[in-house]
């Protein structure tokens, strides 16, 4: 009996010095690391660009009043299809005599300067194709679309009201793309369709060749001179007087 009880108090013993042994034996467990997160896009700061790129200071700030650049800004920042911007320089804004913009309500500035922006990232190469879908809209919606022609690789942009081109490309990194233009673009569904026939360009005044001065030569001979030759009638006129001058002479010497 007490042969036994050692027995299985050994035999537990034993048993439980075995379990701590694998216990400090056995590797941990192994996990994947997880994967970093991807780092977010750098965005373009549409109010950072347009303060340094160019003479777009007057465009800027209607973006700002009208709230316009929140709208272009998300799009950029939000979205899969980025935006494209036509920016007139400031010229063009001081160039603007009629239509006047002062007469305009607030929510009509508004949609004149989301007419200026696509929903869309456009590169230049694009627009040879987007000039077979015309016409596109804006973010302004509705009735407010544009037409694009590509002549000879130059695009032109068409509002009813305005005929203008891209001058050059501010920035055009996808998904966002910045093109200058020459004038504002105005919309039909603002100034109406009563639009000024454009003016015919002037004629180019008509200057006459200067006359070729006289030269004495042409072609190494002698030119003819200006002066009339005398005709066979003078030449018989002339033969006749001097006929009468002798015959009188020798009728004299005679008697």
């Amino acid at each position: 009996m007490g042969f036994s009880m050692i027995f299985t108090v050994c035999s537990a013993l034993l048993l439980l010095s075995s379990s701590s042994a694998n216990a400090q034996t056995a590797s941990p467990p192994s996990f994947s690391p997880t994967p970093a997160p991807a780092p977010a896009p750098d965005f373009v700061n549409l109010t950072d660009l347009l303060t340094v790129a160019g003479p777009f200071h007057t465009f800027l700030s209607y973006l700002q009043s009208t709230k316009a650049i929140d709208t272009f800004q998300n799009q950029a920042n939000n979205t899969e299809e980025g935006v494209t911007i036509f920016v007139p320089k400031d010229s063009a804004f001081s160039a603007q005599k009629k239509p006047s913009l002062s007469n305009l309500t607030a929510d009509q500035l508004k949609s004149l300067i989301l007419f200026h922006g696509l929903p869309h990232y456009y590169s230049l190469a694009e627009f040879r194709n987007l000039s077979l879908q015309n016409p596109i809209p804006t973010f302004a919606g509705g009735q407010y679309s544009l037409n694009f022609t590509d002549v000879s690789g130059t695009i032109h942009i068409g509002s009813g009201w305005t005929n203008t081109k891209v001058s050059s490309s501010v920035h055009s990194s996808d998904p966002v793309a910045v093109y200058q233009v020459d004038k504002l673009l105005l919309p039909e569904a603002i100034f109406g369709t009563d639009i000024p026939p454009t003016p015919a360009p002037a004629p180019a005044p008509d200057i006459a060749p200067a006359a070729d001065a006289p030269s004495d030569v042409i072609d190494g001979r002698a030119a003819p001179s200006s002066e009339p030759k005398p005709s066979s009638s003078h030449r018989i006129i002339n033969w006749g007087i001097l006929i009468h001058i002798v015959l009188g002479i020798s009728g004299g010497f005679l008697f």
